[in-house]
């Protein structure tokens, strides 16, 4: 695959040289600050940086995690606001400006050669097409349920790299990595993007999955489209998204209270946290999540572990249960979910048969939120034909 599947023959310790100097990722000028606990909620101004004239920035309908601002001459800024990462795409053909702002990262269009981490992101790049820009996977091929993924990796047009907390250094930079698109994991490994800077290999963390609003996780295909030069792709394909909604809400709330929740391998029952987007999409989809007030929202966690007994007191009069097999896999049947948690016998959706699954791929199919919705809206309302992401647990 354009010459990856050659001999690697850099040691890293010949690599560690490399820092500073023809590395594969010159325009890199420095790495913003990846410290993400801390969580700026205002806007950034909207306001020329040092060599670039200010134009316009993007109109965003529910994303809070990122901004699109336009300069003079089809320069465009992306920021990613919770830790103020900032990466300038240069059009190609173009000079990178003087005299820009510490922190930025250049990236020049077209944008080639990623490690992607974030899988997540994956179902994006797909939509768009751009699959052929990502160089290096952090999933192994038998990882990925997105099947244009496990094509590319058979082809070897794109390699597995490993995971977040341990990449392939040596493989990453002599293939010529120009960014590597890694998932807040790395938060836990700090080490491996002081690593990956050395060797002149920016790092952009991924936030979509701290969008409150399932549309807002949506709409980071439009940041994808200012990366990969696709932003009219990216807009059709957010049209279609929001139109799913749309027929949706449309109806009237059905009054019917859900459940989604996952069995640990410790007997803990992982829900979501109220303000996360799950409950929101519970709630367009005409239902009420039983959970109303749970959590803490400032933590910016999707979820939260309680005990069996504090969910039985939540949720045993729910009207239906959605059992997130994202995780471990899933169950096939009812009989298996029993096994993991007999406690759920007694509940309202067990012995009524309202009890559903996930499929293993909602999690990396991050265009699923529109069908999703619209399942749960299906499921609420009884018609159970044509599901794409929910089965119903015999």
């Amino acid at each position: 695959m354009r010459g990856r599947k050659g001999i690697i023959i850099l040691l890293l310790t010949g690599l560690m040289g490399l820092h500073g100097c023809g590395s594969p990722s010159s325009e890199f000028v420095t790495a913003p600050d990846t410290e993400v606990e801390s969580v700026s909620k205002s806007e950034p101004e909207e306001e020329s940086e040092p060599g670039l004239v200010f134009e316009s920035r993007m109109e965003l309908q529910y994303a809070e995690n990122f901004t699109v601002d336009y300069y003079e001459g089809g320069y465009v800024l992306l920021t990613t606001k919770m830790d103020g990462g900032k990466f300038l795409i240069i059009p190609e053909n173009k000079e990178i400006p003087e005299n820009l702002e510490e922190g930025i990262v250049t990236l020049r269009q077209p944008v080639k050669d990623l490690y992607l981490v974030a899988s997540s992101a994956m179902d994006l790049f797909r939509a768009l097409d751009g699959l052929d820009s990502i160089a290096f996977s952090g999933q192994k091929e038998d990882g990925w349920y997105i099947e244009e993924a496990r094509e590319a990796m058979e082809k070897g047009d794109m390699i597995y790299a490993g995971k977040y907390s341990k990449p392939d250094y040596e493989l990453i930079v002599s293939g010529g990595c120009t960014l590597a698109i890694e998932n807040r994991m790395i938060s836990h490994s700090p080490e491996v993007i002081e690593k990956l800077e050395e060797f002149g290999i920016p790092v952009m963390i991924e936030y979509s999955s701290y969008e409150p609003h399932p549309l807002g996780r949506v709409e980071w295909i439009k940041f994808y489209g200012v990366l990969l030069g696709k932003e009219e792709e990216a807009e059709r394909i957010f049209e279609e998204q929001t139109a799913i909604f749309d027929r949706v809400a449309a109806d009237e709330e059905t009054g019917k209270t859900v459940a989604f929740f996952f069995v640990t391998a410790n007997g803990m029952i992982q829900v979501r946290q109220s303000s996360d987007y799950i409950p929101k999409m519970i709630e367009l989809a005409g239902g009420n999540y039983v959970f109303e007030d749970l959590g803490d929202a400032d933590t910016r966690r999707s979820t939260i572990n309680i005990q069996v007994e504090e969910f039985y007191a939540g949720a045993k009069d729910a009207d239906f249960l959605i059992y997130n097999s994202s995780i471990d896999g899933g169950v096939s049947d009812l009989e298996e979910l029993l096994d993991k948690c007999g406690l759920l016998a007694d509940f309202k959706a067990v012995r009524e048969g309202n009890v559903w699954c996930t499929t293993n791929d909602m999690y990396q199919q991050s265009l699923s939120v529109g069908y999703l919705t619209e399942d749960i809206h299906a499921m609420l309302l009884g018609e159970t034909d044509g599901m794409h992401y929910l089965f119903r647990l015999e």
